[in-house]
């Protein structure tokens, strides 16, 4: 059961998740963020990983502290829903069109975090969302998801397909790290763990 719930509260988010990587896409987001709720129901369905996400955070104030709390939140649960990561593929990768945008997403489930996160949008708003804040959204969910991402929009200056393409590329690539490996029966690792 690659399953994990997770709940994260501060004083400035309550967030409460939950996740299936054997899922068929289903999701139920709430986080009071219009444009954030669309991006994760985009996540769920193009990785097919069922999402429970439940989010009340300070956007009286904006919405740095929910977007990057939900993040870390997201990723502890991946790591915990992966254990120790035995029988999957590990890697993936994927390179996406979305009308004028293109980007490419590349994962290693290694165990080490990283991120290189690349944009050629100038254009930083939908509505009164910056999407540059999902920069940090990626970089959170990398640390506590003991992910390595690389996550490049190379062409296209709208920020709704931008930040479309970059959420869809990062679900399919996930899709095939986490996806069980029917050769790989321990640690897909030559260290014996990751």
């Amino acid at each position: 059961m690659r399953k994990a719930s997770v709940t994260r509260t501060t004083r400035e988010t309550s967030i409460s998740l939950s996740i299936d990587l054997d899922g068929t896409g289903k999701n139920t987001v709430h986080t009071g963020i219009g444009f954030l709720d669309h991006m994760l129901e985009l996540l769920a369905r193009h990785s097919l990983i069922d999402l429970d996400i439940s989010l009340k955070g300070d956007t009286h104030v904006d919405y740095h502290h929910s977007v990057e709390d939900l993040g870390l939140a997201l990723g502890d649960a991946l790591n915990q829903a992966l254990g120790e990561r035995r029988g999957i593929r590990r890697y993936g990768f994927f390179l996406l069109p979305m009308d004028e945008s293109l980007c490419q997403c590349a994962i290693d489930l290694g165990g080490r975090p990283f991120l290189r996160f690349r944009t050629s949008c100038t254009q930083t708003f939908v509505r009164d969302f910056d999407v540059r804040l999902f920069e940090e959204f990626f970089r959170a969910l990398s640390v506590t998801a003991r992910m390595n991402l690389h996550l490049e929009h190379t062409d296209g200056n709208e920020a709704h397909h931008a930040a479309e393409s970059m959420f869809k590329a990062f679900a399919h690539a996930l899709r095939v790290a986490v996806e069980p490996d029917p050769r790989e029966h321990g640690i897909p690792s030559s260290k014996g763990r990751i």
